[in-house]
């Protein structure tokens, strides 16, 4: 059981809202569609459902074209619009007051497992819940999916969402995909700096590189701060000209802060800490290396103060480089 989307395009008057859009999603599988606010998912999403037509692309369900049928006829279940009364009958109880939004969503979460069928797609179904209501139906949801071979199509802009629920991710950005992936090679490799910018803290430094696209170990100068970086042995289409900037990026987990004996070819930069963020697990800090602003994530606070100077690490295979 496979849903296909090919080549799908969206305008509204002048503005193309998608562009082109495809991939696939398969029976047993949580497919997720990530990205900001008016990345296009909520269009695509209603797009796949029937309730909106494209103006380009097409859409096949196990081999059948359903571009033209209509929501009732591709079998889809999409509970948001397949019933107008829906949201509002579930929200109510016998007393007819208002269930909170987490427990609504809950409640038409639980209906739609049982209704769907083949193909069910939730569109920011889990942005009310708290925490824990949310993991709980997080779990109903891969059980529902792998016990009925569901296609599940899920739209969010959460991005620690998607990793979490998610066995692939489509990040979608101004109405085009830029990546298709398992969520661990999205965070890690993202396909540009686009992609690394909107999936999760990263920093992002642009940089003049100096060296030749034959040398084995791509040296670069930093805008800010004039900081001199080496990184991995890189694939040379992902080089900018040589008279135009790159940009490089590291996760704040891969940067490391030391107060004493450190590692020269880490590209070690003295930086002085302007931000010290506790978030329970980690601790965000913030640096200021010569006007180069970074963020790393450590696990201890020991030691770490604001006005503290220290060093930071950047390990060479933790930085990606990208033209853009």
């Amino acid at each position: 059981m496979a849903l296909k989307i090919e080549k799908i395009s969206k305008r509204y008057e002048q503005n193309w809202v998608l562009k082109d859009v495809s991939f696939e999603a398969f029976g047993g599988e949580i497919l997720g569609i990530f990205g900001v606010t008016g990345a296009g998912k909520s269009t695509l999403i209603r797009l796949i459902s029937g309730a909106e037509s494209c103006n380009g692309g097409s859409i096949h369900h196990d081999e059948a074209e359903v571009t033209t049928l209509s929501c009732a006829e591709r079998d889809f279940h999409f509970p948001k619009l397949t019933n107008e009364s829906f949201w509002k009958r579930l929200f109510k109880t016998e007393s007819k007051s208002v269930l909170p939004d987490g427990e609504g969503q809950a409640v038409a979460l639980e209906e739609a497992l049982r209704n769907a069928e083949t193909v069910l797609l939730l569109d920011d179904s889990f942005c009310y819940m708290d925490r824990l209501l949310r993991y709980e139906n997080y779990k109903k949801l891969r059980d529902a999916v792998r016990e009925k071979n569901l296609t599940v199509i899920v739209a969010t802009n959460d991005f620690e969402e998607a990793m979490t629920l998610c066995d692939r991710i489509v990040v979608l950005h101004e109405g085009e995909v830029l990546q298709i992936d398992r969520p661990e090679n999205i965070y890690l490799r993202p396909a540009n700096s686009k992609a690394a910018y909107i999936t999760g803290r990263n920093n992002l430094i642009e940089a003049r590189r100096l060296t030749s696209n034959k040398t084995p170990i791509p040296e670069f100068q930093t805008i800010a701060g004039g900081h001199r970086l080496f990184t991995d042995q890189t694939d040379k289409s992902r080089f900018a000209p040589i008279n135009q900037n790159n940009i490089l990026t590291i996760r704040p987990e891969h940067i490391s802060i030391s107060f004493g004996a450190s590692f020269p070819e880490d590209n070690l930069l003295k930086a002085t800490i302007t931000d010290v963020r506790f978030q329970g697990a980690t601790t965000l800090v913030v640096l200021d290396a010569g006007g180069l602003r970074l963020e790393a994530l450590v696990l201890r606070l020991v030691g770490i103060d604001v006005g503290s100077e220290c060093m930071v690490g950047l390990p060479p295979d933790r930085i990606l480089v990208f033209k853009d």
